[in-house]
């Protein structure tokens, strides 16, 4: 390439699945200041600007007591960061037509994406049989990881984490011998429902928690689902970037069924979700963190798993090999 082509822009770029940050931002404004992103505090009388590094940022959640303004949004969209709004410590969002969705996601959305991978998504994703095996292929994806990751040496060091290796990978096995045998959705989504059952009584054992009752839609009270909700969201900001990166709408889902809102992020979440962020949330709540020392826990765990690269590849690999099949 002739140097003089390269603009200081393309110095710069780095992949999605390479970069580092993700930001959960509260009581702050989102504003361009001499020409860089930046968000404002407020102490007293003083007002305190910190950078963000767009170039670096994959997602930036906005809190409770947010602003945005459209400069900050124009070069939010030219960076490709995934921008969601979410309630305080990043739990749902509570509309005001009184429907509950998930998280206000403002994707960098354009027309100029790339077409590959969408194609191929829609040539199997109308056939039931092949949908059923791109769900059922999610699974193990996400079966391979949490076995993977809870029986890491990272993990086996984790003081707060004594996990017995045995009832973890007889578990694991039996649900990828039942999920690969499943021959409907609805099989298919039970089976997943037992599962993640399972796991949460196993963690809570393993840490000493006591009773546990995942709670639905955000309504934890105790420190367990609320680091779950919390973590959870931060994998759901991964899982947009991912969709959006190929070029896949939210609303192709594999698993989550055909008409539920934004199904496809919450299926490629749930590649990473069990195996990384459950774990670190029982152990956050065991320990006292707060909801920032957690927050961090999950983006380095998130970072040191290279959890966008498998979103990103899963995605890419299904959508190339089961679209060759439905032509």
């Amino acid at each position: 390439m002739d140097r003089n082509s390269v603009t200081p822009s393309d110095l710069k770029t780095i992949l999605h699945s390479k970069r580092a940050n993700i930001y959960y931002l509260q009581y702050c404004r989102v504003l361009v200041n001499g020409g860089r992103v930046e968000y404002v505090t407020d102490e007293g009388k003083e007002s305190l600007y910190w950078n963000i590094p767009i170039a670096n940022t994959t997602v930036v959640m906005l809190g409770t007591g947010t602003s945005v303004t459209q400069a900050a949004m124009r070069e939010f969209a030219r960076a490709g960061v995934m921008v969601g709004f979410c309630g305080g410590g990043g739990s749902p969002l509570y509309s005001g037509n009184e429907r509950e969705i998930e998280v206000s996601w403002l994707a960098p959305q354009s027309e100029y994406r790339p077409t590959e991978y969408l194609q191929n998504w829609v040539a199997f994703w109308f056939d039931d049989a092949l949908r059923l095996a791109a769900a059922k292929r999610f699974q193990q994806v996400r079966l391979q990881h949490i076995g993977r990751h809870w029986l890491s040496s990272r993990m086996r060091r984790e003081p707060h984490f004594p996990l017995m290796e045995e009832p973890l990978l007889a578990l694991l096995s039996k649900a990828q011998t039942q999920m690969a045998q499943a021959d409907t959705h609805n099989t298919l989504m039970l089976q997943e429902a037992q599962l993640t059952k399972a796991l949460y009584k196993l963690v809570s054992q393993t840490v000493k928690y006591g009773d546990f009752t995942r709670a639905k839609r955000g309504g934890g009270t105790d420190a367990a689902n609320r680091f779950l909700d919390h973590g959870n969201y931060l994998a759901y900001g991964l899982a947009a970037v991912a969709a959006w990166v190929t070029g896949l709408p939210h609303g192709l889902a594999v698993m989550h069924g055909k008409t539920r809102r934004g199904g496809l992020v919450f299926d490629i979440a749930d590649l990473i979700k069990d195996a990384l962020v459950m774990p670190q949330a029982f152990i956050a709540a065991m320990t006292g963190d707060d909801e920032q020392a957690f927050r961090q826990r999950c983006i380095t765990g998130f970072q040191q798993a290279d959890a966008l690269d498998l979103m990103i590849n899963t995605l890419q690999e299904t959508a190339c090999e089961l679209g060759g099949k439905a032509r």
